[in-house]
């Protein structure tokens, strides 16, 4: 897993990074849609009554579809979709999707991220329709593809309503942050190689939502390294970040007591003072629902920072 997840960031490719409320279960967004009206269209596609045999190539739209109540019908998500724990993983791959093995599934209806091998036309060609929930780069774009899941499966009201309530946590958490004289500087680190994320992604962008500043963004100025570059273990150290963000703690094993044990890295100011802040590996790479979860783990920390 750790050279799969290495190996996407050193490419440039990971793309990112679920439900609303810490508190709620998926799929428990209110009270269920009336009937949705078929034919449905959305973009290119049209369905003619509603999909019961989903299958999701997308851990983020797997989670997407479950919180907004679509659960039921999916019947199959790719091997790398582990949330909610009742979704049914199969042998199915979302990095290298293959046309045959999707179809011997019988879905009416694939949810990808992307169109590896040319799989889409593949599957039009074998008339199975496919949405392509792309990887976000901004909020915005994930509230349309919540939107876009929940017309095609007949659940708009319940997109609805997890739009609305993503949309109001993340502005509570960010309105509920105490107020500084300064900004704080932080490291977001995708593996211990020192691959990390600009401002300019999707990522980055909830951590400006919260005011604070990246110090990746001089390693690539230019957008040369399309924002996720690799820094040097001397800039990470001179930069001296008030707060380090771990998203390779599954893959990588990553803490701070690793952290703290890399030369030089005893001296920063997050590792001097504890704030070197454990990640959900999985919620810091999607860009479902749980996205708020990750807002939350962002302001909870520029709380807790010494002022």
């Amino acid at each position: 897993m750790k050279r799969q997840f290495t190996a996407v960031v050193a490419a440039v490719a990971l793309a990112l990074a679920g439900c609303a409320s810490e508190n709620e279960e998926p799929g428990a967004a209110g009270a269920a849609d009336a009937p949705a009206a078929y034919p449905v269209t959305v973009g290119d596609i049209t369905l003619d009554k509603r999909p019961e045999k989903i299958v999701s190539l997308s851990p983020s739209a797997t989670e997407m579809l479950y919180a907004i109540g679509a659960g039921s019908q999916v019947t199959a998500v790719d091997d790398n979709s582990n949330y909610p724990p009742e979704a049914p993983k199969s042998e199915l791959s979302g990095f290298q999707p293959n046309a045959e093995a999707i179809a011997a599934k019988a879905p009416d209806l694939v949810v990808l991220s992307n169109d590896t091998n040319k799989v889409v036309d593949q599957l039009t060609t074998l008339k199975i329709p496919v949405y392509v929930a792309a990887s976000a780069t901004t909020l915005d774009d994930t509230y349309k593809q919540l939107t876009d899941l929940g017309e095609l499966t007949g659940h708009p009201d319940e997109a609805a309503d997890t739009v609305r309530r993503m949309k109001d946590d993340i502005a509570k958490l960010v309105e509920g942050m105490p107020q500084r004289s300064t900004k704080l500087t932080y490291y977001y680190e995708l593996d211990p190689t020192l691959y990390s994320v600009t401002s300019k992604t999707f990522i980055g962008a909830l951590f400006s939502l919260a005011g604070l500043e990246n110090i990746a963004d001089p390693a690539d100025a230019d957008g040369k390294k399309g924002g996720y570059p690799q820094l040097s273990p001397e800039a990470l150290i001179s930069a001296n970040p008030d707060l380090i963000f771990l998203a390779d703690t599954k893959c990588c094993q990553q803490s701070l007591e690793t952290v703290k044990a890399r030369t030089g890295w005893a001296n920063i100011t997050a590792v001097k003072n504890g704030d070197v802040i454990a990640l959900d590996d999985d919620i810091a790479s999607r860009w479902g629902p749980r996205v708020v979860d990750l807002v939350k783990s962002i302001t909870d920390a520029v709380a807790k920072a010494p002022a």
